[in-house]
């Protein structure tokens, strides 16, 4: 299964909005039978398409509703800091994103904290455990968009876009 087909991509669309649903239900809604549908599933995520299973929990409701985003410039571009440093910033629980970048900035994290008092505290923390050259913090102000839905219009045959926004169709539905 190198190239997904068309119920591979429905399957994959319908899970990314519900995982919960039961295997007779994903093979309703994409058109298959129960048994080869599961078999897809299976085979989905044995090639890796389907990373895992989660719940989305509401960050308001947990006391983590303020997002900040830290850009970090360094000046040590050598392997040792950088897997300290990688090892050091994934170790924090508020650290929901990291990101090594190209560009002017070398690292963006996304951390998620209750307020500004409890960022300053993650910022001290990681100061205190390792040299940056520049840090600048930026807090969300509006959320207009979050998703963990990747788009599935990239994972096509070769010249057969399109088909993806049938699979979100259905997945919808």
């Amino acid at each position: 299964m190198n190239v997904l087909d068309e119920f591979d991509r429905k399957i994959l669309a319908t899970l990314q909005v519900d995982s919960s649903l039961s295997v007779q239900e994903v093979a309703d809604r994409v058109g298959l039978s129960s048994t080869p549908c599961w078999r897809r599933i299976q085979k989905l995520e044995s090639l890796g398409y389907i990373r895992g299973r989660v719940a989305l929990l509401n960050a308001d409701k947990l006391n983590v509703g303020v997002s900040v985003f830290i850009a970090v410039k360094t000046n040590q571009h050598n392997a040792e800091w950088a897997q300290r440093f990688r090892k050091i910033v994934t170790s924090f629980p508020e650290v929901v994103d990291f990101f090594r970048l190209s560009g002017d900035v070398d690292y963006l994290i996304r951390a998620v904290v209750p307020d500004i008092r409890a960022y300053d505290e993650l910022y001290q923390r990681l100061i205190a455990k390792i040299d940056i050259y520049d840090v600048s913090s930026m807090f969300a102000m509006e959320q207009i968009k979050s998703t963990t839905e990747l788009p599935l219009v990239y994972a096509s045959p070769p010249g057969g876009r399109g088909t993806s926004q049938t699979a979100r169709h259905v997945a919808a539905h």
